[in-house]
């Protein structure tokens, strides 16, 4: 388990590793039968992941359902005082809690980017630097900038609707702060939301995203990095 701040805490794994060491829970069994196999290996990892997550911060579901809202953000329909955050890409998982506040996580596999994308998303001199790099190394940094982008995005509810290009994220940057427009309210309806970018801790670019606590610190335990 990872700890990205107080009450926000967060696991990232292989699929395939994620279900060889843990259990499926029936609640996410059913569902997933019915999606195409390369869908239902995402579906169940995630979840399963998000389980353990749970359970390592004293918050057990117990066999609880992880539900989904219609734009596809989960959720507990038991626990509104948690904010959950899923996602994958290529093979890779990852899930995140936060105890009063919403969250926001994101993984991403490198993959081949164009000059239009890197200059949708980066400033202007970072662009040209990414354009310099040698191909692995720019597919690698742009994904890091990118999971920022998505995590704090999905931190106020919204995907690609909520414009994650508008997040400045710069080269190399590891933390900051960014606010934007909450899914489903007025532009004028701001939220501050706090990310980091672990870029030491995993094989893979993990960013992971945070809003301010919407009471007072929430008992979900504050462990440290493992």
């Amino acid at each position: 388990m990872c700890t990205a701040a107080e009450g926000v805490h967060y696991l990232v794994g292989r699929s395939e590793e994620v279900l060889a060491a843990l259990p499926v829970a029936p609640a996410d069994r059913a569902p997933a039968a019915a999606l195409p196999p390369w869908r239902a290996l995402e579906y169940t990892a995630s979840r399963t992941l998000l389980r353990a997550l749970l359970r390592e911060v004293g918050e057990d579901l117990r066999g609880g359902p992880v539900a989904a809202r219609p734009g596809g953000r989960p959720y507990l329909p038991g626990r509104p005082d948690l904010g959950v955050s899923l996602s994958h890409s290529g093979g890779w998982v990852a899930a995140a809690v936060g105890g009063n506040r919403e969250v926001g996580v994101d993984v991403q596999t490198p993959a081949p980017v164009g000059d239009r994308l890197l200059r949708l998303c980066c400033s202007p001199g970072d662009a040209e630097a990414l354009t310099a790099l040698p191909e692995d190394g720019r597919r690698r940094e742009f994904a890091w900038i990118f999971t920022v982008q998505e995590a704090c995005v999905k931190a106020l509810g919204a995907g690609l609707s909520g414009r994650p290009w508008n997040v400045p994220v710069a080269l190399g940057q590891r933390t900051g702060e960014w606010t934007g427009e909450r899914a489903g309210e007025r532009a004028e309806a701001r939220g501050r939301v706090r990310w980091c970018a672990p870029r030491d801790r995993h094989p893979v670019p993990v960013g992971c995203a945070w809003t301010e606590p919407s009471v007072e610190p929430s008992a979900v335990p504050t462990g440290g990095p493992r």
